[in-house]
């Protein structure tokens, strides 16, 4: 195994499949982890990929970038973990919606002080109703400000001039990725940044939910496809399913003996 960490004090194992590279590590020791990191130390990415992120990856180097060089990346496709599995390898579980919710409901205090980048006032208002917090910044870019230079520079000084131990980037992927990236380089910010997509949105119950047994079967891909097909079918049916046939591929290398395994076992 070798060492993805960008924080000079801790060193975390990774695994690479299906493209992608992964900190093996379940919900409560991902939260456990990010809770530990000093509130003043330099900003650093954690990232949750799924099969999206291997199509993405491909074609676009800042993403990349990120994926290669953040702090933690966990594991947040079961169908990519069940993939793993095939060639014993445990990939663990930690998405982005489980962290976040065991972070507001462990380890974040109503006076500790957020920064939130992305996601409406009105999602970020039911957040602080429902937590009792109250020291949240919350910065909202405009749509597609990833490609706008100017947009970019001001979330950007946002987060520098608004510290924080949680950098929340409620956006999906590849702009929360590609802005994290953005950030580390201009050296001012510290904290985590935490790419998390709709999170806050799932946990202050904006989105519908999966039924348990689509949840646990890895089949919430398919409910949220049925849900929101126009806008979903590319994600699922062809980004999601390339970084699945990139998963099976590695899987049978591995059970072939065509490739070492990817942990080092």
């Amino acid at each position: 195994m070798t060492s993805g960490s960008t924080d000079p004090e801790t060193v975390w194992p990774e695994v690479r499949f299906a493209g992608l590279r992964f900190t093996p590590l379940g919900v409560e020791e991902t939260v456990v982890t990010l809770a530990g990191r000093p509130a003043d130390a330099p900003f650093v990415a954690f990232v949750t990929p799924n099969a999206e992120h291997a199509f993405l990856r491909r074609h676009d180097a800042l993403f990349r970038d990120c994926g290669d060089t953040c702090w933690i990346s966990t594991n947040d496709s079961r169908i990519i973990g069940r993939a793993a599995l095939l060639a014993g390898i445990d990939l663990k579980f930690a998405p982005g919606a489980y962290v976040v919710d065991r972070l507001f409901r462990a380890v974040i205090g109503p006076d500790d002080a957020l920064t939130i980048v992305g996601a409406t006032t009105e999602v970020i208002d039911k957040l602080k109703a429902q937590f009792g917090l109250t020291r949240v910044a919350h910065h909202i870019p405009p749509m597609g400000f990833i490609n706008m230079p100017d947009a970019v520079a001001e979330a950007v000084a946002f987060v520098a001039a608004h510290p924080a131990r949680f950098v929340f980037i409620a956006m999906g992927p590849p702009q929360s990725e590609k802005f994290c990236q953005h950030v580390i380089a201009d050296g001012r910010s510290v904290g985590v940044g935490l790419c998390i997509g709709s999170s806050i949105n799932v946990i202050t119950g904006g989105s519908d939910p999966a039924p348990d047994w689509m949840e646990h079967s890895g089949l919430v891909w398919l409910y949220r496809l049925v849900k929101e097909p126009r806008r979903l079918w590319k994600r699922y049916l062809v980004r999601g399913m390339v970084g699945l046939g990139l998963g099976l591929r590695d899987a049978a290398a591995i059970r072939l003996g065509l490739r070492p395994r990817p942990d080092g076992f």
